[in-house]
């Protein structure tokens, strides 16, 4: 039976969000469930045929996919913020893929049988991490600071500099194919060239256009989106193979120019590339060939293990020699390397190519590199977090707080929070907001805490609580629905914006009040908040001690004393909600809002 195209395409997205949105819910990359729903469709079950139903616009429709892939990744390295990271992570993310692409590459040729020209692109493609595999085992694992850091930035920088390695490879491969032996590096020279050009030439007329504000602010999208497209293309009619390494150079020059906001463009083009990876991955798992030879597999399963237990362990301690890293660290760093996206997108493609010119073992590479993709997450994800525990090196109660909002009342809550010395993230949209938590000290992510750029750069390192404190009501509903799951039921909260008088207010409350519970109760509102703040209140941290404890800290503050949170003795935060009422004793530290003529005055703690 034949399957109308829209309804087929129509299902694929459906079961592609369903695979994305359990592998949020199960802090899994939505890259393998993709792929695991592409074999299922594909090879095991025979639903899905993309040849027969792409035909010849498969190739094109894939080339064009993964360029904005490509240059979505690219748009994430900043040279700026490499500068200032730590000696190991600029070692592994160059020496320490070097010696990965070194080893896999051996692995491939003597274990799976590759030739040599496709070994070293096997080495080059699988040496790639990413922040899309890295930050979902983060979350789950949670390690310590420093081994989050290395993890989290060797996957921002490798994902794209990667990408270049494996797309010059790969036109190195495709360059002697087609002029042999004589003119070899002359072609490939020539393609590099007008790669490098093209993505160089679209790069300033994109920034051109944007600094000059010559495109209207509804266009800029797609206009950059267009332009990608467009130096793709030409540089592929210049020179063949050379369109990939256009956008991928066009991204890193536009993520490098001073002045030139790309926020809005990169939010765009992340929506766009999960849209794009949802569908490519389940056609491409579904082009698979079954049954996969014996010793194709076979050869996987040991290059698996090459990887897994050789290569990694070699480039972490080449990586990390000499340097401040403990053995407990290195050890773990030594396991965590998921392969993901780029791995998956250039090596399909790639094989695309390769197999229309007659390049040898060229049919062996995806189902490699899938089995690369697939094993490592598997066996990372279900060993790691045992395996950081045993090692002593996880933050089993991460006590730092992310704050949704940068308003002044959100800011006077950060910076009570950050004066206790816990981990503190304001989070917003709002620059004016954003601006005026940096001069005042605090850590601060500029953007929508709940988009998918979050997700990959929102440095939760020490987080383990929520303060839902947007003067948006949509956004505190959205941030504590996103995080709950990851923090826990309990440690995410939201401040009500109205009182409780009934009508539609009431109702979008109850809502929220299923998602999370409510900061100092349900008679707080955040109007009684910044009234109090409007009359010069304060929120003021105080120890108590033996002589003086809570009772003597409420009779000297008043009966409506308002007390968000406090620190214990053993410097774990606890946060008065409608479901827990905070009961402090000696040795705690209690935040209350207090009166502006406090300041004339001090508690016995203070005259001591």
């Amino acid at each position: 039976m034949r399957i109308d195209p829209a309804l087929l395409l129509t299902g694929l997205l459906m079961l592609g969000f369903g695979a994305q949105w359990l592998a949020w819910r199960v802090k899994l990359p939505a890259i393998l469930l993709l792929l695991l729903l592409g074999l299922l469709l594909g090879p095991v079950s025979g639903v899905l045929h993309p040849d027969a139903m792409f035909g010849d616009l498969l190739l094109p429709l894939v080339s064009l996919a993964v360029a904005v892939i490509l240059f979505e990744g690219s748009l994430t390295l900043r040279f700026a913020e490499i500068r200032g990271l730590g000696p190991s992570i600029l070692r592994l993310v160059s020496v320490g893929a070097a010696v990965t692409l070194a080893v896999l590459a051996w692995a491939g040729h003597v274990l799976a049988g590759l030739g040599w020209p496709i070994a070293l692109l096997f080495g080059a493609v699988v040496s790639v991490t990413g922040p899309t595999v890295i930050v979902p085992m983060l979350r789950s694992v949670r390690p310590n600071e420093r081994i989050s850091n290395i993890l989290r930035w060797e996957g921002i920088i490798i994902d794209p500099l990667g990408a270049l390695l494996a797309v010059l490879m790969f036109e190195l491969i495709v360059s002697g194919e087609r002029a042999g032996e004589t003119h070899h590096w002359l072609v490939f020279g020539q393609t590099v060239a007008v790669g490098i050009a093209a993505g160089f030439g679209a790069a300033w007329l994109l920034g051109y256009a944007l600094r000059r504000h010559l495109v209207p602010e509804y266009l800029q999208n797609l206009g950059a989106l267009t332009l990608v497209l467009a130096s793709f293309a030409v540089a592929n009619a210049l020179r063949d193979e050379s369109g990939l390494l256009a956008v991928t150079v066009m991204g890193i020059v536009l993520a490098n120019q001073k002045g030139l906001q790309m926020d809005d463009i990169l939010d765009f083009k992340e929506h766009l590339s999960t849209l794009l990876i949802t569908l490519l991955f389940i056609i491409l798992a579904a082009r698979l060939e079954g049954p996969i030879p014996l010793l194709t597999v076979a050869g996987g399963i040991g290059v698996l293990l090459v990887a897994q237990l050789v290569a990694r362990p070699a480039a972490v301690l080449a990586s990390t020699l000499f340097s401040s890293v403990t053995w407990r660290e290195r050890a773990l760093l030594a396991w965590i390397a998921p392969r993901g996206i780029v791995a998956a997108a250039v090596s399909a493609l790639f094989a695309l190519r390769l197999q229309q010119l007659g390049v040898a073992d060229a049919d062996k590479l995806v189902p490699l590199t899938f089995l690369m993709i697939i094993g490592t997450v598997l066996i990372q994800s279900a060993s790691a977090g045992p395996l950081a525990r045993w090692l002593k090196v996880a933050d089993p109660d991460p006590n730092g707080v992310l704050v949704i909002g940068s308003d002044r009342l959100a800011r006077a809550v950060a910076k009570a929070l950050a004066d206790l010395k816990l981990p503190v993230l304001v989070a917003d949209e709002d620059w004016a907001g954003i601006r005026e938590a940096r001069m005042q000290g605090l850590r601060t992510f500029f953007g929508n805490p709940v988009s998918e750029h979050a997700d990959r750069n929102l440095d939760l390192i020490g987080i383990g609580r929520l303060f839902a404190l947007s003067s948006r009501r949509e956004l505190n509903s959205l941030a504590c629905v996103r995080y709950r799951p990851e923090f826990g039921a309990n440690r995410v909260v939201y401040l009500r914006l109205l009182p409780a008088e009934g009508g539609e207010a009431s109702r979008t409350d109850f809502a929220q009040q299923l998602a999370a519970p409510q900061l100092l109760g349900a008679e707080v509102t955040r109007a009684q908040l910044e009234a109090l703040i409007d009359k010069g209140w304060r929120l003021k941290a105080t120890r108590l001690t033996e002589d003086f404890g809570y009772a003597e800290f409420l009779a000297k503050r008043g009966e409506g004393v308002l007390v968000p949170f406090a620190l214990n003795e053993r410097g774990q935060l606890r946060v008065a909600t409608d479901g827990y009422r905070i009961e402090p004793k000696a040795g705690w530290t209690v935040v209350a809002f207090v009166p502006p003529e406090d300041d004339s005055t001090r508690n016995a703690e203070e005259r001591k």
